[in-house]
């Protein structure tokens, strides 16, 4: 885990950001007001099988690693409420407060004080993520192990690209009425929950810092994964 510091952001994209969509606007300042910490790789397919290997993770019909390997690759196949099982079981071992990052810490911390389309500048470049035409000896063919790219300034891993991760909160088609202090946004259509970074599988536009999508929150596949937050004692 990092410790993310407390601060302000843009949220969003502006309206001339190549790949831009609907769905990113309007920008809107948000305020994190108080430090937490984020895990520095996706979880993965090790972290994943000593939950199941307890009895805190269910097995059947999740995780299934596509042939690609397990241990360091970032878990797939699993859905938003497998996620949940997973963060309630971590706290309950450990005594402390897992769960999934909100939509605005997520990009708070993929941003990592940048404002640029990607955390690292406003193209894609070569073989700084993977993702589908990106540069990199993983696009379009599989995930990569976590920490294969180059962490941003927070020094956080895979923001950008390998698997899409899932947030805490609900699918809004765009930011009217989003919170503002980094709370979850956990209103209109929580059969969908919001997912960001882009994945191995999908186009250059969709590493952007600013990029969301929404998926069914029941769904399970290969390019779904999550990172897990802890919230900290003041």
């Amino acid at each position: 885990m990092i410790v993310v510091p407390a601060g302000k952001f843009m949220m969003g994209s502006p309206v001339d950001e190549k790949g831009r969509t609907t769905h990113e606007g309007p920008q809107h300042l948000v305020t994190i007001a108080r430090p937490f910490a984020v895990s520095i790789f996706d979880v993965t397919f090790a972290d994943w099988d000593a939950c199941t290997w307890v009895g805190g993770c269910r097995r059947e019909g999740r995780a299934h690693d596509a042939g690609w390997g397990r241990e360091t690759r970032p878990v797939i196949y699993v859905s938003w409420d497998d996620a949940q099982d997973y963060v309630k079981w971590l706290s309950e071992m450990t005594g402390k407060k897992y769960r999934l990052l909100s939509e605005a810490e997520w990009e708070y911390a993929a941003r990592a004080g940048t404002r640029t389309a990607f955390y690292w500048g406003d193209e894609i470049g070569m073989n700084n993520a993977n993702c589908y035409r990106c540069g990199s000896q993983w696009d379009y063919q599989q995930t990569s192990p976590v920490g294969w790219f180059k962490p941003n300034e927070f020094g956080l891993h895979d923001m950008a690209g390998n698997v899409w991760q899932w947030v805490q909160d609900c699918w809004n088609e765009d930011y009217s009425g989003a919170p503002i202090d980094g709370t979850p946004w956990v209103e209109s259509d929580c059969k969908r929950r919001v997912v960001r970074g882009g994945s191995w599988g999908y186009f250059p536009v969709d590493p952007r810092s600013a990029y969301r999508y929404g998926d069914l929150q029941v769904d399970r596949n290969y390019n779904l994964g999550f990172r897990v937050a802890r919230t900290l004692a003041p």
